[in-house]
């Protein structure tokens, strides 16, 4: 009968060796994403268009990518903001006069007809008109601002955003002499125009720029709004007003922010 036999011991250590538990993702040191530089922006002295000192401003301000998602809801909700609303129209209940039948409802061969009233008679009432209505919508702040400093980034990154020095003055108030001046340091109307943004309005200013035209517009810092961004060839922009709009459009920046629009 056979046994069965024992194998003989091995003195030599196996070749697989337990596999470490994996690491805990608590304990991972992560390395924080770098911080993007700071872009470099040319001050100008107007009309002269003479450099004259240098600026920096955060990478969250100015050099943010193009998000066309967020200017077509900027453009859309300033669009509905300015409509007014007003458009009225007067239902048959509204119109003055008599609610007697205008004539019989058979024998005259003509079809059935109510009051003089009836949307069917000139001088009626309107049937499905207009009425007055509220057409502004809504727009989270943070979103808003956020479209505010993607517009400039886009015209930052175009070569398009020209910071002037504050406190713009020109010697005359004639049209024909500032529109030569913008014609040849191409902001004229054969580079699609500029749009100059400031603070103080000085009169020799406003006078020169009422008769450009299609050279160029004049706006307070507190009249200007995404659109006006995106649609003139330029955008000359005092420093301060520029600082000014960025403080005031840094809502989604900060940790405490406002409530929606």
């Amino acid at each position: 009968m056979a046994t069965e036999t024992s194998l003989p011991h091995s003195h030599e250590r196996s070749i697989h060796r337990p596999i470490p538990p994996p690491p805990n993702p608590t304990s991972v040191l992560r390395r924080p994403a770098p911080s993007k530089p700071d872009v470099l922006t040319t001050i100008y002295k107007f009309p002269s268009m003479e450099p004259k000192s240098f600026a920096y401003y955060p990478a969250n301000q100015l050099h943010l990518p193009l998000r066309r998602d967020l200017l077509h809801r900027a453009i859309v909700f300033e669009g509905d903001a300015t409509r007014q609303g007003t458009a009225s129209t007067k239902w048959r209940d509204d119109v003055h006069g008599s609610g007697r039948k205008v004539r019989p409802q058979k024998g005259t061969g003509s079809a059935r007809l109510g009051d003089k009233k009836s949307p069917s008679i000139t001088g009626g009432g309107v049937a499905f008109g207009p009425h007055p209505r509220d057409f502004s919508s809504g727009l989270p702040r943070k979103i808003y601002d956020l479209a505010w400093r993607t517009a400039l980034s886009y015209r930052y990154r175009r070569g398009q955003l020209v910071v002037l020095e504050n406190g713009i003055e020109i010697e005359m108030n004639e049209p024909r002499w500032l529109a030569q001046i913008m014609t040849w340091n191409h902001l004229g109307q054969g580079d699609g125009g500029s749009l100059l943004v400031a603070r103080d309005l000085e009169e020799n200013i406003s006078q020169a720029f009422s008769g450009l035209d299609v050279h160029g517009k004049l706006k307070s810092e507190k009249d200007v709004d995404v659109k006006d961004l995106l649609k003139a060839g330029r955008i000359m922009i005092e420093k301060g007003s520029l600082d000014a709009l960025l403080r005031k459009h840094s809502s989604d920046l900060n940790r405490k922010v406002p409530s929606a629009v």
